[in-house]
């Protein structure tokens, strides 16, 4: 359940990342309540999922999937364009979680 409870975090995290921009500095309504609502969800299923996770563990999936999903919401909803070492650097945050859950013991399983 605990990384269940940080799948949530994660998306939330992200919906409410990718809201700030079409907050327009929160001069928008709906998507500065997405922004607040989203940033709150994360928090709180964060914390559950710490109960049972090492914060460095949490915050490694927390940090590294979460640039990953807001770098493709941005390509898809605003049309940005990473470049060759931008795409290179986020396949190597993937690998970083990747060796994370698979190798570390502090990982728990």
């Amino acid at each position: 359940m605990v990384y269940v409870f940080l799948a949530i975090a994660i998306v939330a995290e992200v919906v409410a990342t990718s809201a700030l921009k079409a907050s327009q500095e929160f001069t928008r309504l709906w998507p500065s309540v997405t922004v607040i609502v989203g940033y709150a969800l994360a928090f709180y299923m964060l914390t559950l999922a710490l109960r049972e996770l090492p914060v460095g563990i949490a915050y490694a999936f927390w940090a590294g999937l979460g640039i990953v999903l807001v770098t493709l919401i941005g390509v898809v909803v605003y049309g940005e364009k990473p470049d060759v070492p931008a795409i290179l650097g986020l396949g190597l945050i993937i690998a970083g979680v990747v060796v994370i859950q698979v190798f570390s013991r502090m990982s728990s399983h």
